[in-house]
């Protein structure tokens, strides 16, 4: 009998891909099955609100430079209204660095429960200014000398200040650093009360 030749696709068909496909139709037919709600699924569940926080931050996440910068400014000036309202109401949390503290704000109600010469100075000045633009020589005379008394008041003021201020200091916070914060109280002793910022916590005469 005439012996039929067999295909030569059939003799040299590759073995890899035959022990390949049952795998592949196994995975696929495991993929189909429906899971057991029983069955652990890998990972935990997350909390409602914590899957929230996640939508959320992926909904303002910015798409481009230009989003970006416009949210940039949108912060800035939520924390510059934020630091506004701390300086008129004193609020620890938004104040800028250089009132932050329990030193800064020590030195702060301290200046604010006593009286200053220093913080007289430009109403006296308004008034020697116009003394001496009078055209009389004795009243010029007088508003020359009220300068030097002025002058003289704040500097010897501001010397005793100081002093006391830095002893009360190192009594209050022996273990941490005062550094500038007599310089700091000097300064807004300068300042008309009412235009202190952060506005003064104390009333004059009340101990800090």
């Amino acid at each position: 009998m005439p012996v039929q030749p067999l295909p030569l696709g059939f003799v040299f068909r590759s073995r890899a891909k035959d022990e390949k496909a049952p795998a592949d139709k196994a995975q696929v037919t495991l993929s189909k099955q429906p899971r057991d709600p029983q069955a652990p699924k890998g990972r935990p569940t997350p909390k409602r609100s914590e899957a929230q926080t996640q939508r959320r931050s992926v909904a303002h996440t910015p798409t481009n430079r230009k989003e970006a910068a416009k949210r940039q400014r949108e912060e800035r000036r939520q924390a510059l209204e934020r630091q506004r309202q701390a300086l008129a109401s004193g609020d620890e949390r938004y104040l800028p660095a250089r009132d932050k503290g329990p030193v800064r704000k020590f030195a702060r109600d301290w200046v604010d429960s006593r009286f200053n010469v220093a913080e007289f100075f430009l109403p006296l000045a308004v008034v020697i200014l116009v003394l001496s633009v009078v055209k009389v020589p004795s009243i010029q005379s007088i508003a020359l000398l009220l300068w030097l008394i002025v002058i003289v008041l704040i500097v010897l003021d501001g010397a005793v200040s100081g002093f006391r201020l830095k002893k009360r200091l190192k009594e209050r916070f022996p273990d941490q650093n005062t550094r500038g914060a007599v310089a700091y109280a000097l300064l807004r002793s300068l300042q008309m009360r009412r235009l202190r910022l952060p506005k003064p916590q104390v009333k004059r005469g009340e101990r800090p």
